[in-house]
């Protein structure tokens, strides 16, 4: 990994006020940060629109991730978005899926390279008409090779939900429930979220009561797979053992949404997404939206780069839409007050921000300058309401802000 790398996600990710445990276990997450970590985003972008009211003058800043998201916002017809990320994986992956949809001819090939992404096919569908349309660090990335020694490439022939830092953390939580006797693709067998819920008090939730299963998840480490810092764990945690946090969370993934149309429970449950013509899949996967997405998708621009950073370049009131995903469970109050203080200056009239946090409440009264906060409205009556329908189910509150 070339040194820019390692700078760029440690000056992120590691808390220069901790003691050496805590700093240790930073650096140690910031390593494992370095590869691929979500082929898919975990939030749900049709609760983002909702609550972003993008339209047609919208300038969209989001974190890029695996791309998803910032995708399915083309949907609203914003006027640009730019997506940022620190990690260069996904920033391959995000011009990766840029590259092929301007490349392939067609929604079906788009579908099964993305979707599903479990053909031998895909490699040289690549080879002949995605790579030539890429910037030359996104091929390096795709065309390099990975601890085994095979083509990243290839996780498109082996699927890539199946791969990175969350694909590998389902693919041990599978592992772990086959242990106890648990198969967790039952959950998608239900045929009614009554025997949805059945299915997972059942089987799924005494798995949490298991006690090896509670001392794993009592280590911050464990989490890691889930994107999760140390910075975060505390905070996720709050004053319930992990075990119970985590439990609470599947639940409302297994139990609250019909599964036939939640794609993520299809992810944690499936490992990727189903391939019925009708399954759920993102905004920017499904049929209706291809035409839109090829016409729009010269309007969406990734980029690697820091948050607060690539702010501070931009001019004065030049952006109206912000999100944050749950990057600001990552940062000290010095940062979470540069990167407010930024996106004050950069908003237009009427700019909404919305991000998550692992526990329930905003993080930020107390923390951002009253002087700052004082320049924005929460709506926290939408907020609830936004909270209890994101079907990815892992955080404890999505939050929205709009300039006063």
């Amino acid at each position: 990994m070339p040194q820019g790398d390692t700078h760029i996600i440690d000056r992120s990710v590691v808390r220069k006020s901790s003691g050496l445990k805590d700093t240790l276990l930073d650096k140690a997450f910031a390593t494992a940060f370095r590869g691929l970590v979500y082929a898919q985003i975990w939030e749900d972008p049709v609760v983002d629109m909702e609550g972003l009211q993008i339209n047609e003058d919208s300038r969209v800043l989001c974190i890029a991730s695996g791309s998803c998201n910032a995708l399915s916002y083309l949907t609203a017809n914003p006027a640009a978005i730019t997506a940022v990320d620190l990690n260069r994986a996904h920033i391959a992956l995000g011009r990766l899926k840029i590259a092929a949809i301007n490349a392939l001819p067609n929604y079906d090939l788009f579908r099964r390279f993305f979707a599903h992404s479990d053909y031998k096919e895909n490699v040289s569908i690549y080879e002949d008409r995605i790579a030539p349309l890429l910037d030359a660090e996104s091929r390096k990335y795709w065309e390099g090779r990975d601890i085994r020694g095979r083509r990243r490439i290839t996780q498109f022939q082996r699927g890539i939900y199946k791969q990175g830092l969350l694909g590998n953390f389902i693919g041990m939580a599978h592992l772990f429930a086959k242990l106890y006797g648990v198969d967790l693709r039952k959950v998608l067998e239900a045929p009614s979220v009554e025997e949805q819920r059945e299915v997972f008090e059942n089987e799924l939730a005494p798995v949490f009561d298991k006690k090896f299963v509670r001392w794993v998840t009592n280590q911050p480490a464990s989490l890691f797979g889930l994107g999760i810092p140390p910075a975060q764990y505390d905070a996720l945690a709050g004053d319930e053992k992990m075990a119970e946090v985590l439990r609470k969370r599947l639940e409302k993934l297994a139990c609250d949404f019909d599964v036939k149309d939640n794609y993520f429970a299809w992810q944690a449950f499936n490992r990727g997404y189903s391939k019925d013509e009708n399954a759920s899949l993102p905004p920017y996967l499904q049929r209706e939206n291809y035409a839109d997405l090829r016409e729009r998708v010269a309007r969406l621009s990734v980029q690697r780069a820091n948050l607060s950073e690539f702010l501070s370049s931009q001019p004065a009131m030049s952006l109206d839409r912000y999100v944050f995903l749950d990057a600001q469970d990552w940062m000290d109050d010095h940062q979470l007050t540069t990167l407010w203080r930024e996106v004050t200056r950069t908003a237009r009239k009427g700019a909404r921000v919305l991000f998550r946090t692992a526990a329930e409440p905003s993080l930020l009264p107390g923390r951002v300058p009253n002087e700052i906060l004082d320049e924005w409205t929460y709506h926290d009556e939408l907020s609830k309401d936004l909270t209890q329908r994101d079907r990815s189910s892992i955080y404890g509150g999505v939050h929205l802000y709009e300039l006063t």
